[in-house]
C-alpha cells in the first residue's frame, strides 16, 4: 500500500472517530524539556554540562527550559540554582506519599527540592511494567502536591489501518479519566511514539506529527471539553536534533520538545534552541 494511500485511510479513521471540527489553539510560550536519563555518570560532569548552558544568552529564548537530571543529582541543581532562567524536573515519581514506601521518591519531596516538573508514564517505565492505572496515580498525586506533569504517551508500532490511534486514544481515556479540572494548567501531553526512540531510529515526520498533534486534541475535546481540551500543550519527544527541530515546531505545530540524547550534548541543544 502507498504512502498517499496510508495517510488518507488515516484521515478517515481520525474523521470517523471524531465528526467536529477542531480550531488550532492559541499559541504559547513553548516548553522544551532536557531528559538526561541515567546520564552522566558523576555530578561533576552534570555540573560541567549545566555550566556550559548556563553561560548561554537566553534574553532572546522565551521558550521555557527544563532539565530533567537523575535523581541523585536533583537537590544540586534545583536548589543551587533556583531562581535561574532553567527550571528542573525529575523523570519519575511515587504513586505514594507514604514514608514506608523503600527506593522511591514521593511528590512531596520532589517539591520541597524546588522541583518543578516531573515525566510521568515515560515508555522506558512503561516498559517495565508500568500500567496506565499507575500513571494515572502518579499523576494525581503529582498534581495534587503542585507539580506540573508532562505525561508521555506513544505507540510502538505504526499499522495501516490506523489501529495505533485506538492505542492513544485508549492511553488517554484510561490516564485521565476523573483527571480533576482544577489541574488542568500543570498538564502536558508528550507524544513520544516508542519507534522513533533511541540512536538510529529517525523522528516522525512533521505532517504526521501535525495529524497527530489534532488527534490527540481531538481525544482531550471529548475527555474534557472544548476549551479545556484545546488548553493542553502538547509537545513531541523521539530522536530531536539540530536537523529536525524546528521542522517538527513549525510543521508539526507542537508546543514544545521533549529532548533525549541532543540535550546531553550543551552545544546541540543550545543550537536546537536557537534554531526554534
Amino acid at each position: 500500500m502507498s504512502k498517499k494511500v496510508v495517510k488518507k485511510t488515516i484521515r478517515k479513521v481520525i474523521n470517523n472517530i471524531f465528526k467536529k471540527k477542531v480550531v488550532k489553539a492559541k499559541a504559547k510560550t513553548r516548553l522544551i524539556v532536557a531528559n538526561w536519563k541515567m546520564n552522566p555518570v558523576t555530578l561533576k560532569e552534570g555540573l560541567k554540562t549545566f555550566a556550559i548552558l548556563k553561560r548561554i544568552d537566553l534574553k532572546k529564548i522565551k521558550d521555557t527550559i527544563v532539565i530533567c537530571p537523575p535523581d541523585i543529582y536533583l537537590a544540586d541543581f534545583s536548589l543551587k540554582y533556583k531562581g535561574s532562567k532553567f527550571k528542573f524536573g525529575a523523570q519519575d515519581v511515587s504513586v505514594t506519599n507514604n514514608p514506608e514506601s523503600t527506593g522511591e521518591i514521593s511528590a512531596e519531596q520532589l517539591k520541597n527540592l524546588k522541583v518543578e516538573y516531573v515525566i510521568i508514564g515515560h515508555s522506558e517505565r512503561r516498559a517495565l511494567g508500568e500500567s496506565n492505572s499507575v500513571v494515572a496515580k502518579k499523576i494525581r498525586n503529582a498534581v495534587e502536591k503542585g507539580l506540573k506533569v508532562i505525561l508521555c504517551i506513544g505507540e510502538e508500532t505504526r499499522d495501516i489501518n490506523g489501529d495505533y490511534l485506538r492505542f492513544i486514544e485508549k492511553q488517554l481515556l484510561e490516564i485521565l479519566d476523573g483527571f480533576n479540572k482544577k489541574y488542568i494548567s500543570n498538564l502536558y501531553i508528550a507524544y513520544e511514539p516508542v519507534w522513533a526512540i533511541g540512536r538510529g531510529h529517525g523522528a516522525v515526520e512533521s505532517h504526521d506529527l501535525h495529524q497527530m498533534n489534532l488527534f490527540i486534541k481531538k481525544v482531550l475535546v471529548g475527555i474534557f471539553d472544548r476549551k479545556i481540551g484545546l488548553s493542553v500543550p502538547i509537545i513531541y519527544g523521539g530522536s530531536v536534533d539540530e536537523e529536525n527541530a524546528k521542522q517538527l515546531i513549525d510543521s508539526g505545530e507542537v508546543e514544545g520538545l521533549l529532548i533525549g540524547r541532543a540535550s546531553l550534548n550543551p552545544s546541540v541543544f543550545v543550537n536546537i534552541l536557537k534554531l526554534i
